[in-house]
């Protein structure tokens, strides 16, 4: 393995790392309605677990609502007892054809609990750049000590790879300022 494939990999697994961050918080709610928020929601659909993505469509008609269109309407009563079960917080009302979400507003006590979780998320995902960061670095200073790799050229990758490690961290700092605006917009 080269110094390049090295990097080429660091930068792959930053940013699935980043992806994973980005699924995290999508599912942190905010002041609005958000389809993103039922992702986690799994629904026991005649005995079988099946994602509530895949009975329903979704559509925000309002800020602070969100409609839950199920494919089968046999299914409604299930996804209704999932979404009342759930972390969120919010009781559906159901009329027989869609079940209708309405998001209250955030206090600013739960504001600030919100704004508290998305920083240890956003650390979570600085930590595990960092581990790939030096788990690369471990692998090229591997490479130099087997003589596949001259000390120049791990002086060079390091740098690279800091660089590379510098970049993703201040991609997670924006994604969690973007974020934190997001949660304290009244």
């Amino acid at each position: 393995m080269t110094v390049e494939q090295r990097l080429s990999e660091a930068r792959e697994k930053m940013g699935k790392a980043i992806g994973v961050l980005k699924d995290d918080l999508a599912a942190i709610r905010t002041g609005r309605a958000s389809p993103a928020v039922l992702a986690r929601i799994v629904v026991d659909y005649y005995g079988t677990q099946v994602p509530i993505n895949q009975l329903a469509s979704f559509s925000v008609p309002e800020p602070r609502t969100l409609v839950v269109q199920p494919f089968d309407k046999g299914g409604i009563g299930a996804m209704e007892k999932a979404i009342q079960s759930s972390d969120l917080g919010i009781t559906p009302s159901n009329d027989g054809n869609v079940i209708r979400l309405n998001f209250p507003p955030l206090t600013e006590e739960r504001r600030k609990e919100l704004v508290k979780v998305l920083h240890a998320r956003a650390e979570d995902a600085r930590v595990a750049v960092r581990n790939i960061r030096r788990h690369e670095k471990d692998g090229m200073e591997r490479l130099e000590r087997e003589h596949a790799i001259s000390e120049d050229e791990l002086n060079r990758g390091e740098k690279e790879l800091q660089k590379l490690t510098d970049q993703f961290v201040s991609e997670i700092d924006e994604i969690q300022r973007h974020k934190e605006q997001e949660l304290l917009e009244v």
